[in-house]
């Protein structure tokens, strides 16, 4: 084929078939995902061989080469920068021949991604040295004979102005592809939000503008309409991954998004405007087929959505309307019984034994594990580290309890961007504990904010790109807000007119205190319901297991709110010895008495015995 034959395919309007990924065909063939892809053009060239023939024989119309890595910095990392050109030509051949052996019209595209280094200034690579190293790898790709030329998953606007010029300098008839990678915020690694990026490829003078990998179909249907609303008659180009991935206790990485999902989504971008559609990382043969026979079943002429052109100045970045949704979000949103798991920050700054306790949750099925923030005022480490170290190191999220104690209106905000800037999206608004009644009672004890206050400003304020002070902070925060509910007060009315307050200020969800008596837990939701119709926030209801008599004693006598029924009372005692079993079996059936009417549970195990609430959380998954 030729350049102009591709060009030819964008004119016709008709979308145009992608392939899938190829690491993810290549891993499943054995191969080390720290291990270098490329070097198989050379080593293995079968296995890539038949990734390319499967991919034409579900229909696609273009297959990018297997060269992702294949620029003289990453081939470093092997011992293998001295084959930039050898690696790259031996992929455009292999391409070729699986091509000509298939019979088929199908375009070949140069595939060049990030040089995975940092450019300045940002980093230590200056942009004629990346521009260099760029001229090499697609000047080996050009002289090969690809028919394009794409530059994917990249995260910086400068390491693709570079790419781009490159490519110009060393193969100007070639059409060339820029596609960028997004955060769950929808904005790339560097902050820049689909809106300033569509205009700086336009500025750059790609032919096709696009997004890839990032999240899966919703993420990019939702990039792909903000990026045409600001370049509407540009060419675009689609490839998402098959969702979020998510580490299994294995240690194998797993994809959520099936090939009927893809299918469906394949019309969504059509109509949307993109003229090129593919799958990313978790994608294979299947997703390709499904997308193929969805777009073949659309009309001839294909009616593209309408968008209202933007008023801002170029200069000016939309705000976003809509934000990429925690899992937890999105469990609750699709009315899954979750189950959430408290755990403690250590003493210290080791964190091994909150590590473990969490592979261990994780492994049993909890959905989400929450992080106290100084539990009964007691010194801890601060709570977003641990939530980071254990959304990172074991690929569970996390949510992050939040108290106004302490904290004035500067700190607040502060820890807040630092927590959503190491990636955690749930947090539990709470009043904390008074220093009076732990390790520091001298220590300051003051608050700016209450609770509903503080939703108030997360839910109304960050999550709209403003400070208290009404500033701009850059982009909108996308945090999944939950609130303290009490489901055996003292005074129900006043505690429901607390819970209308925090629903009013924008609160998502609530996690309740400690229940023993389900029947009574039950009775405040149905009086709410009677006062103020059905309760609009999902409920996770507290469950404690139960240690030992002299636990459930002073829970009874000492912590407000937590009353326990004289017969689980009377069952602690005749356990003995087995009261902590006798404790996990009370746990597990407050699990069952309270699954019909909550949307889950929110387990707090005592005196660190993970290993109690992980029978619990079995039980409570079936």
């Amino acid at each position: 084929m030729t350049p102009s034959k591709f060009r030819q395919l964008l004119a016709s309007g008709k979308p145009i078939l992608l392939d899938g990924a190829m690491g993810t065909l290549l891993h499943e063939q054995g191969v080390p995902m720290d291990g270098c892809f490329a070097e198989l053009n050379l080593t293995q060239p079968a296995l890539v061989a038949d990734a390319h023939r499967r991919y034409i024989e579900a229909g696609a119309q273009v297959i990018l080469t297997n060269t992702f890595g294949a620029n003289r910095y990453r081939l470093a990392e092997h011992g293998l920068e001295d084959k930039v050109a050898e690696i790259n030509r031996a992929a455009v051949e292999l391409a070729r021949r699986v091509v000509l052996a298939s019979f088929q019209d199908v375009l070949i595209a140069g595939d060049v991604g990030p040089l995975g280094v940092r450019l300045a200034p940002f980093g230590r690579v200056q942009p004629e040295e990346a521009r260099e190293a760029f001229r090499e790898q697609i000047g080996a790709l050009a002289e090969a004979g690809v028919d394009l030329i794409v530059i994917e998953t990249m995260s910086d606007l400068y390491e693709v102005r570079e790419a781009v010029a490159a490519a110009r300098e060393v193969a100007p008839s070639l059409p060339v592809v820029a596609s960028l990678t997004f955060t769950r915020d929808d904005v790339t690694l560097l902050g820049d939000p689909p809106e300033k990026v569509a205009r700086a490829l336009l500025d750059y003078g790609v032919d096709v503008l696009g997004a890839n990998c990032a999240g899966g179909p919703a993420q990019l249907l939702r990039i792909l309409r903000r990026m045409r609303k600001v370049a509407p008659q540009a060419r675009f180009w689609i490839k998402p991954n098959a969702g979020w991935p998510e580490r299994l206790p294995d240690g194998r990485i797993a994809y959520p998004a099936g090939a009927s999902y893809f299918g469906d989504y394949a019309r969504q971008f059509a109509k949307a405007g993109a003229s090129l559609v593919g799958g990313c990382c978790g994608t294979g043969p299947e997703h390709i087929k499904a997308m193929g026979e969805s777009l073949a079943a659309l009309p001839p002429v294909l009616h593209l959505e309408v968008e209202t052109p933007p008023t801002a100045s170029p200069e000016e970045t939309p705000t976003p309307t809509e934000a990429a949704p925690s899992r937890l979000a999105q469990k609750l949103a699709a009315g899954e019984f979750v189950v959430a798991v408290e755990v403690h920050p250590p003493r210290g700054f080791s964190a091994h034994k909150v590590l473990a306790a969490a592979h261990l949750l994780a492994e049993v099925g909890a959905d989400v594990l929450d992080v106290a923030d100084s539990p009964m005022a007691r010194m801890r480490m601060s709570p977003w580290a641990v939530c980071h170290l254990i959304q990172r190191q074991v690929g569970i999220e996390t949510t992050l309890h939040f108290p106004t104690r302490g904290r004035n209106l500067l700190r607040v905000q502060g820890d807040l961007l630092a927590a959503h800037a190491l990636g955690i999206r749930n947090v539990f608004v709470v009043m904390g504990d008074p220093t009076a009644i732990g390790d520091y009672p001298e220590a300051m004890d003051n608050y700016d904010l209450v609770p509903s206050g503080l939703i108030k400003l997360i839910k109304q304020k960050f999550n709209a790109g403003m400070d208290h002070a009404g500033s701009d902070i850059g982009q909108p925060t996308s945090f999944f807000v939950g609130c303290a509910l009490n489901l055996n007060p003292k005074n129900p009315q006043r505690e429901m007119k607390v819970l209308r307050r925090k629903i009013r200020a924008g609160a998502d969800f609530a996690l309740t205190q400690p229940v023993f008596d389900p029947v009574a837990a039950q009775q405040f939701l149905e009086a709410y319901e009677a006062a103020y119709g059905p309760l609009e926030i999902p409920v996770l209801v507290g469950v404690m297991p139960l240690y030992s008599l002299r636990h459930a004693a002073f829970l009874h006598h000492e912590v407000p709110g937590i009353t326990i029924p004289a017969e689980i009372m009377a069952r602690m005692e005749a356990a003995g010895k087995d009261a902590p079993q006798e404790g996990v079996r009370i746990a597990q059936e407050l699990v069952e008495a309270i699954r019909p009417w909550a949307q889950g549970v929110y387990i707090m195990p005592q005196f660190r015995r993970y290993d109690l609430a992980a029978e619990v959380v079995e039980a409570a998954k079936g």
